[in-house]
């Protein structure tokens, strides 16, 4: 059973940066596709960002260019650093992970591990 914890979610004015780690444990870390989420308050989960084994990434459009996720094997831990936030960025940010993508890589319903999540907050 892997088990995902996020961290490093906090307050930071519009401009600003901040990096999100995600440590995993249970599974063959270099092994997984590695993935973050996002979820506003009133809105649907959607997909940030995506890492496959191999170092491949891909990026939702709204974030393309300011974020960049990467991945640590020997740490068993992937990242997310935000650069240029934005208040439409403020939302919960979700880690999740799967040994592969059962859908699309951009679906949540791809995956079946999930972290609990960590609040980022982007003041105007």
């Amino acid at each position: 059973q892997v088990q995902l914890v996020e961290s490093g979610g906090g307050m930071v004015q519009a401009g600003g940066s901040l990096r999100l780690s995600c440590a995993a444990s249970g599974g063959t870390f270099s092994l997984y596709v590695m993935n973050w989420f996002r979820q506003a308050p009133g809105k649907e989960r959607e997909f940030v960002a995506h890492i496959r084994s191999g170092g491949n990434t891909y990026y939702a459009d709204s974030v393309k260019g300011r974020f960049s996720i990467s991945r640590d094997n020997a740490k068993n831990t992937v990242y997310l650093q935000m650069n240029s936030l934005k208040p439409e960025d403020t939302a919960v940010y979700y880690c999740a992970a799967d040994r592969y993508i059962r859908n699309s890589y951009s679906s949540s319903s791809s995956y079946q591990y999930w972290g609990q999540g960590t609040q980022v907050i982007v003041s105007s």
